[in-house]
């Protein structure tokens, strides 16, 4: 009985190998399904292979191929003939985190994990330096990338923490002023704005960034500060009251986020409140939010910079305390994807 029970885990897992060897052409016939239409149209009716290449003006090879592929992927099923779609195949048309994670994989990720293992060896992100030659970081860049890969990027990136800034709002005031670094697009400020559009609000991010949004309309009356926060001169201005870092830190290696937190404590009153608004890897309910979570990792690692990654709770509580800080509050299971904010302080 043992012995048929570990054949069994044998075979489960060679068959779970063959779906990670050729998952990238998996991902490729998804992405052509959705191009061309042919799950939309199983989703509305079931048919046959024969009407749906009539119906999508595609060949029998194009449709049947693509088919066979999706059934043994368990996209759709096939009864005597008539496709139809499965739970799966409909999470790619009406899932927003799938359609997200789907299309920024696809457009910002696939050619550069070929880069993967030598970005790793190197530390540097060799998926983007085949784009820009003289990259470091993907961040100087984002308003030269092509148009599908820009709005694939800024679409994963709003998406996540977006939904939980009314919330992160309302812990982090009432206060006198917010210094938001990392502050991209100003998202988190027009949200402070729906409910105090007197609030004193400064957003800190690099030159070419801060370029972007300096003349957003939603954003006039801000302050705004262009300064790369690595450097090591002092260009912070003297900041007080909260200090907001939303999926910031994610974006540096552990030893550039202590040299981050160490600036900025120095920069700070001593009563400054510092918030991280993170989704940390051990802090979530959902298998799926972990893997995604993982796998992003790997973005830093072959497109964004080739240093950094998500991190656990533990790991960045440790960066905080090497730093100097300490963790006044943790706030978890903030909006849908469960992220956490902790609050910090000076030790002083």
């Amino acid at each position: 009985m043992e012995r048929d029970e570990h054949k069994k885990c044998v075979i489960s897992a060679l068959t779970d190998a063959q779906k990670i060897a050729f998952a990238p052409l998996t991902f490729q016939a998804v992405a052509a399904m959705l191009e061309l239409g042919l799950l939309k149209q199983i989703d509305s009716r079931p048919e046959c292979i024969y009407v749906l290449k009539e119906e999508l003006n595609l060949s029998e090879y194009t449709v049947s191929t693509l088919l066979e592929v999706a059934e043994a992927s368990g996209i759709v099923n096939s009864n005597d003939g008539i496709y139809s779609i499965t739970p799966l195949g409909q999470a790619f048309l009406y899932d927003e985190m799938t359609r997200v994670n789907f299309n920024f994989v696809k457009d910002v990720c696939y050619k550069g994990a070929e880069k993967l293992t030598e970005s790793f060896i190197t530390g540097e992100p060799k998926g983007l330096k085949a784009m820009f030659g003289d990259a470091a970081t993907i961040y100087p860049y984002l308003s030269k990338l092509p148009q599908d890969m820009k709005n694939s990027w800024f679409e994963f990136d709003h998406y996540y923490s977006d939904n939980c800034f009314d919330i992160v709002y309302k812990i982090i005031t009432p206060v006198s002023q917010i210094f938001d670094i990392g502050a991209n697009t100003g998202k988190f400020e027009k949200v402070c704005r729906k409910y105090n559009k007197d609030i004193n609000l400064t957003l800190i991010d690099l030159p070419q960034n801060i370029e972007v949004i300096r003349n957003d309309p939603e954003l006039a009356g801000c302050k705004f500060h262009a300064a790369n926060i690595l450097e090591e001169a002092d260009n912070l201005p003297e900041i007080s009251g909260a200090v907001v870092m939303s999926q910031f830190l994610d974006c540096f290696s552990p030893q550039q986020i202590k040299f981050i937190l160490e600036k900025v404590a120095k920069t700070a009153l001593d009563d400054t409140k510092i918030y991280i608004l993170e989704p940390f890897i051990d802090r979530q309910k959902f298998e799926g939010a972990k893997l995604s979570l993982v796998h992003t990792s790997l973005y830093f690692t072959c497109m964004a910079n080739g240093c950094s990654k998500m991190y656990s709770f533990s790991e960045m509580e440790t960066i905080i305390k090497d730093a100097g800080l300490k963790v006044n509050a943790v706030y978890d299971a903030l909006g849908a994807h469960d992220y956490t904010l902790l609050e910090c302080v000076k030790n002083v």
